[in-house]
């Protein structure tokens, strides 16, 4: 037999307990999201098929991207045990100054179709918690624009060259101008990539009317009216930015540059100077013997040649190459805080995140992008705890295994 009593109200309250109403449909929807998965699939849900697919999508077939994040979901990360984790400090030095966390927020053109806040809304979130921001070339925000949104953030500038030299070198002007301490060049950009699910959608700038996106338009309302109702919407860096992507990068930017152009850039940029897009070894030592003081891993989140290297699987030989005389950093397939800790404990200084904020714009402005950064932070925290690695510095290889 059960034994019964009658519930006394004191021992009911507790577990009458209503929690609050958020009226807020923005915060009530981001509230919800405990990942960066939770972000992705309330952006799909809210964005035009043809912007979300620019954001998600990759080179080909795919295969670039897909690499790298089954990279990611395969490593094994090992703890150490009994160790003191009651204080984590998740920061890191990068070019001589500190970000509060081991990532950044990479350079993403067209941020402003994503979502209409776009990089101004970015670079505060960056200023908020403490990291750099990386403005890209094919921003839809000005130099300045950015500079004014977050004066006091890390601000870096990423460039393409273009055909027309003196305009890469007015935007050099500009950038060091605004207070922008440090240019990334990419260098795998030489010509565009085939992005099909772009060229499927028939993406453009600014976006065409066709009856497919007017029919979408029908189920994404809200895009459409701040599309309509906030300024134009072009690369605001460039002074002709009608077309589609690959078209722009084909007409802009100039495929005959080499390792030599950099003492020109060099010329032009007497700051920290990043080079990004290195896929080998032997051109991390090229560009460490040049004098970056960065390298970027990257294969441009497999946004231009297919079946490129997997970065992250490349990162320990870079390191171990080039790790005493130049900074390297890592990006591409970035979607959890563990992968940042990964990389971090393979020997990256820093981690470029870029869809994983992209995913948070379009979910909710930059109340989405304050959201996928806290995501990205307590995951970063709590993975580094439970490895038993109280600083980045503690971190180390071996807390990972790759497959």
């Amino acid at each position: 037999m059960t034994d019964r009593q009658v519930p006394r109200l004191s021992e009911l309250r507790p577990l009458l307990r209503v929690q609050p109403v958020e009226l807020n449909p923005t915060n009530r929807r981001l509230a919800k999201a405990l990942t960066i998965a939770d972000l992705r699939a309330i952006a799909k849900r809210r964005t035009p098929r043809a912007v979300f697919d620019y954001t998600d999508g990759a080179a080909e077939q795919e295969i670039s991207l897909r690499r790298a994040r089954e990279l990611f979901d395969a490593l094994e990360l090992r703890p150490s045990v009994l160790r003191d984790v009651s204080a984590i400090d998740p920061g890191v030095d990068v070019l001589g100054a500190r970000s509060e966390l081991p990532f950044a927020f990479a350079p993403t053109g067209f941020t402003r179709m994503m979502q209409h806040e776009g990089e101004p809304a970015v670079a505060r979130v960056a200023e908020r918690i403490g990291i750099p921001y990386a403005l890209s070339t094919l921003g839809t925000s000005s130099i300045e624009e950015v500079a004014d949104a977050a004066p006091a953030a890390r601000k870096w500038f990423q460039l393409y060259v273009w055909r027309d030299r003196k305009a890469a070198e007015d935007l050099m002007s500009r950038a060091k101008e605004s207070g922008f301490e440090a240019l990334i060049l990419t260098v795998d950009v030489p010509v565009g990539g085939a992005r099909h699910r772009d060229t499927r959608n028939g993406l453009a700038l600014p976006p065409a009317l066709t009856l497919r996106t007017i029919a979408d338009g029908a189920l994404h309302p809200a895009w459409w009216l701040n599309l309509l109702t906030t300024k134009p919407l072009t690369f605001a860096s460039m002074r002709s930015s009608e077309g589609t992507i690959a078209e722009l990068i084909d007409r802009l930017f100039d495929p005959s540059m080499t390792i030599a152009d950099l003492e020109w850039l060099r010329g032009c940029w007497d700051g920290p100077l990043v080079v990004k897009g290195v896929q080998t070894v032997e051109d991390a030592d090229r560009m460490a013997a040049a004098g970056a003081d960065a390298v970027v891993v990257s294969n441009h989140g497999g946004r231009q040649l297919d079946r490129a290297p997997v970065p992250l699987r490349l990162l320990p030989d870079v390191v171990d190459k080039v790790g005493d005389r130049t900074e390297v950093w890592l990006d591409t397939g970035v979607m959890r805080g563990s992968d940042i800790v990964a990389a971090a404990a393979l020997g990256a200084n820093l981690v470029l995140v870029g869809r994983a904020y992209l995913y948070g714009l379009m979910a909710g402005g930059e109340r989405g992008v304050q959201r996928a950064a806290e995501i990205l932070a307590g995951e970063v925290r709590r993975t580094m705890a439970l490895l038993g690695a109280p600083t980045v510095a503690d971190l180390g290889p071996q807390h990972v295994q790759l497959p």
